[in-house]
């Protein structure tokens, strides 16, 4: 067994386990996420998405398993790696794809591309390139639901390779001074960008970076949708409850490179197939629902529906017209 695999192996998990009905959601919603990624991977190699790609394969358990906790009103905000987090919060595999291949109907109109879209209707703020950085502004929206009255909570998700950013500790701290309502997720997949996170951190417990600043914190199985979802409604009732931020550390591991330019020559391919075979988050999932009595037909017309819904987001993007040069301008400068 490799570091890595020992790290994934070496999180808590084993939570309650969830109904039928939301094994049955989440695996919708996981293997949506899955499909998309992997279309989205065959569009960037046609050359249809431009600029930088960074594919969620592997880590669908995340960010589905957090967002069943959630309800309307409540805030996400995540780095570059945020294909996974638009669709669990509800934006359509249209819009999605349409941004990424740069078209006039995606959700920035083409010209945020794959880490730069947002969605208010869905309180999605971003997508952002600039590591680290979406740490401040989600405590900021944990600060705006916290002066409105409200008890709607923040997320923000970061990786392993943001954790020893300046900007995340100070973020903490503020957090954990003014009692700000912010989950925060580090999603680590073991590898930033090309670096093991045991050569990268002095650190290995990143769910006790936010010990200093009083901040509970938890490590989790990301790889398995229970364990995943018992914790953030644990977490997410503890902001709620006006007692202030909360830390999630997910061990979980991304199966491709760092992007789609990442030929992820630092890790051996059998450790990447070792992975997939013990710990694939769907097949977990899978295997769970057959046990239940779940016929394996019905589980096919699903993938079967998600297949062609992901194939219509490509043809959608594909035949959507690319923004006007006149609106280069637009949405980016004010004149006041």
């Amino acid at each position: 067994m490799t570091a890595g695999q020992k790290n994934v192996a070496r999180a808590e998990g084993n939570g309650p386990s969830l109904t039928r009905e939301q094994f049955m959601t989440a695996f919708h919603e996981m293997l949506l996420i899955r499909r998309f990624e992997e279309k989205a991977g065959q569009l960037y190699g046609m050359g249809l998405i431009g600029g930088f790609c960074h594919l969620y394969i592997g880590q669908e358990a995340v960010v589905v398993g957090i967002q069943m906790t959630l309800k309307d009103g409540d805030k996400l905000i995540t780095s570059y790696r945020d294909h996974g987090q638009m669709l669990a919060a509800g934006m359509t595999p249209r819009g999605v794809m349409a941004e990424l291949t740069g078209r006039a109907t995606g959700y920035s109109h083409g010209k945020g591309g794959s880490m730069h879209m947002f969605s208010r209707e869905k309180n999605f703020y971003g997508g952002h390139g600039i590591v680290g950085a979406q740490v401040a502004l989600g405590i900021g929206l944990a600060f705006a639901n916290k002066y409105r009255g409200t008890d709607e909570v923040s997320v923000a998700y970061f990786g392993d390779g943001a954790a020893n950013q300046g900007q995340v500790y100070e973020s903490f701290n503020l957090a954990a001074l003014h009692k700000l309502p912010c989950l925060f997720i580090v999603e680590n997949n073991l590898y930033g960008m090309g670096t093991s996170v045991e050569r990268a951190s002095a650190s290995h417990e990143f769910w006790r970076n936010g010990e200093p600043w009083g901040i509970p914190g938890r490590r989790v199985d990301g790889m398995d949708i229970a364990a995943v979802h018992e914790a953030a409604a644990e977490a997410v009732a503890h902001c709620r409850a006006g007692k202030g931020p909360y830390l999630l550390e997910m061990m979980t591991y991304r199966y491709r490179g760092h992007s789609m330019s990442d030929p992820a020559k630092y890790r051996k391919r059998e450790e990447v197939d070792e992975v997939r075979k013990t710990r694939d988050p769907i097949e977990h999932v899978r295997q769970i629902l057959l046990d239940a009595g779940v016929d394996a037909d019905t589980l096919r017309k699903m993938e079967d529906e998600i297949k062609t819904t992901v194939n219509d987001s490509a043809e959608f993007a594909q035949s959507s017209p690319e923004p006007d040069p006149a609106e280069l301008y637009t949405d980016v400068l004010l004149e006041a």
